[in-house]
C-alpha cells in the first residue's frame, strides 16, 4: 500500500472522546479511575496509528481493535506484577519465583499484625522503645548457641556491616578460593572495598594452607574471613583450612574470625539425603566470633541477613551508622520470628515447612502425584501428549549447586506448538505455570508442585490446547 493510502486511513481512527462514550469503556470507568482509562485509550490509539502507517490495514483502525488493546493495557496497569505462580521447575528455592515458600502456619499467624498495629519496637512491660532486631535474639541464640544476634536486610548487607564495624580501615585476610561473586554480579572484593576494610588475598584458587594465613598476618590485620562456597564447588586437587584451626590462629594473634556461611543451615541436611552443609552452631562451636548467613534460603523465611556471635561484637554492630540503613521491616521480622520455631522440632519441620517437606517427599509419592497430574491433563486436554520421566530437582538459590535430587516430571507436548511457545503460554496463563524445557519438551517437575495445584495446571493446558 502506498504512503498516501495509509495516510487516508488515519481519519478512521476514533477520537478519545468518542471512545469514552463507548458502552465497554463506561463499564471500565465504573471500576477504574478516569485518568487511567484515558491514558490507556490514548496509548491504544497511538499503537493503532503506528500499525496503520506500518501495515496499512483498515482493521487496525477499528474501534473494536483499539478497545481490545486498551483493555490489555488496563489489565497490565491494574493487575499486580508480583503475583501467585506455580513452580514446576523442580528448583525448590527459585530466586525468580520468590525463593522459599512461607509455611502456612506462619502466614496465617500474621493476619492480625499485618492488618493492624504490632509491637515492633516496644517493650510491653515497660512501654519503652527497644531495638526491633532484639525481638529475634532469644530464638536465634537458642538455635545457634551464640551469645547474641541481629538481623539486617540480606547477607550482603550483613557482610558489609560486619566488615565496616569490626575491621575497617584495617586488613581482612581471605583465601583466593573464597572470593565469591553472588547474584547480580556483586563480588566480595567490591563489598569489602565499600566497607573500608582492606582485602588481603592468600593461597591459590584451589589450595590454601594455614601457613598462608600465618604469613599474611601483620600489624594492620583486623580479622580472618572464611567464606563458605555455598553457590559453587571447587573439586579435585584442593585444600582448605578447617575453621577450628583458623579460630585458633586468629585468637592467638588477637584477631577476629568471621564466618560467612551463605545459605546458613540450622539443621543437618544429611537427614534429607543431601551432603553435609556446615551448620551455624558448628561454626560457633568451632570458635567463630561472628557468623553471617541468609534468612531466605535454608531457613526459608523473608529476605534477610542474620548475624550471630559474641555479644560485645553484636553490640558494636547495632551502634554502627550503617545499621539503620540496612535494618529490616516488620513483615520480615514477623516471618522470620514465626519460621524459626519450626527448627526446634525435626518432625514439625518436615511436616509444616514447605522447603523441608519438598526435600522429604519420597519417590513413590512423587510418582503418584505425577500420575495424577498426567491423568488430569489427559482428561482436560486430550490433544496434549504426556509422558512420565525421571527428573533431577535442585535446592536452588546457591545452596548445594551440584547436588541433584531424585524427582519425577510430566512432559507435555502440544502438537504444532514449539516447547518455547508452550512454556511461554503456560507462564502467561491465569494459572501462571513455570516449567522447564528439555529436548524440545516442557517438563513439569512435581517435587515443587503441591497436590492442590494439579487441577490448575490441567486447566491451563486445556485453555492453551484449545
Amino acid at each position: 500500500m502506498q504512503a498516501d493510502d495509509k495516510q487516508a486511513l488515519l481519519p478512521q481512527l476514533p477520537s478519545i472522546s468518542e471512545l469514552l462514550k463507548h458502552r465497554e469503556v463506561e463499564r471500565w470507568l465504573a471500576s477504574h479511575p478516569p485518568g487511567l482509562v484515558t491514558v490507556c485509550l490514548r496509548r491504544a490509539v497511538a499503537q493503532a496509528r503506528r500499525r496503520v502507517l506500518a501495515d496499512g490495514r483498515a482493521e487496525d483502525a477499528a474501534v473494536e481493535t483499539i478497545l481490545t488493546a486498551a483493555a490489555g493495557l488496563l489489565r497490565e496497569a491494574t493487575v499486580p506484577r508480583v503475583r501467585e505462580a506455580i513452580n514446576a521447575t523442580g528448583v525448590i528455592l527459585h530466586t525468580g519465583l520468590g525463593r522459599a515458600v512461607f509455611p502456612g502456619v506462619v502466614v496465617d499467624s500474621m493476619r492480625g499484625e499485618l492488618s493492624g498495629y504490632c509491637t515492633l519496637a516496644v517493650d510491653r512491660e515497660t512501654g519503652e522503645r527497644v531495638e526491633r532486631d532484639e525481638l529475634l535474639e532469644p530464638i536465634l541464640t537458642e538455635l545457634t548457641g551464640a551469645e547474641a544476634a541481629t538481623v539486617v536486610n540480606n547477607n550482603a548487607a550483613a557482610t558489609l556491616l560486619v566488615l565496616a564495624a569490626l575491621a575497617a580501615p584495617r586488613e581482612v585476610i581471605v583465601s583466593r578460593g573464597q572470593l565469591i561473586e553472588i547474584g547480580g554480579s556483586f563480588r566480595l572484593p567490591e563489598v569489602m572495598a565499600q566497607s573500608g576494610a582492606r582485602l588481603v588475598e592468600v593461597g591459590a584458587t584451589n589450595r590454601t594452607h594455614l601457613k598462608d594465613y600465618q604469613r599474611a598476618i601483620g600489624e594492620h590485620t583486623a580479622a580472618i574471613l572464611r567464606v563458605h562456597p555455598s553457590n559453587y564447588r571447587v573439586i579435585g586437587f584442593t585444600s582448605e583450612v578447617a575453621l577450628r584451626q583458623l579460630a585458633e590462629l586468629a585468637h592467638s594473634r588477637g584477631l577476629l574470625l568471621m564466618d560467612d556461611l551463605g545459605a546458613g543451615a540450622l539443621v543437618g541436611l544429611e537427614q534429607f539425603g543431601l551432603p553435609h552443609e556446615p551448620t551455624v552452631r558448628e561454626s560457633i562451636e568451632a570458635g567463630a566470633d561472628v557468623v553471617l548467613f541468609s534468612g531466605d534460603k535454608l531457613i526459608g523465611a523473608s529476605q534477610s541477613g542474620v548475624i550471630v556471635g559474641r555479644k560485645s561484637l553484636i553490640d558494636r554492630l547495632r551502634k554502627h551508622p550503617l545499621m539503620r540503613a540496612i535494618r529490616v521491616d516488620k513483615t520480615c521480622l514477623m516471618v522470620l520470628e514465626r519460621t524459626l520455631p519450626l527448627f526446634r522440632d525435626p518432625e514439625r519441620l518436615r511436616r509444616e515447612h514447605p522447603t523441608y517437606r519438598m526435600l522429604d517427599t519420597p519417590p513413590e509419592t512423587l510418582k503418584a502425584r505425577a500420575n495424577k497430574l498426567a491423568g488430569s491433563i489427559v482428561a482436560a486436554a486430550p490433544k496434549v501428549r504426556v509422558t512420565l520421566v525421571d527428573s533431577a530437582a535442585y535446592l536452588g538459590s546457591g545452596s548445594l549447586p551440584t547436588e541433584a535430587i531424585e524427582s519425577v516430571a510430566v512432559t507435555v507436548v502440544v502438537p504444532g506448538m514449539s516447547a518455547a511457545e508452550l512454556a511461554r503460554r503456560l507462564r502467561l496463563d491465569e494459572a501462571c505455570v513455570f516449567g522447564r524445557i528439555e529436548h524440545e519438551r516442557v517438563l513439569l517437575d512435581v517435587r515443587t508442585v503441591a497436590d492442590e495445584q494439579l487441577p490448575a495446571i490441567a486447566s491451563a493446558l486445556s485453555r492453551i490446547a484449545a
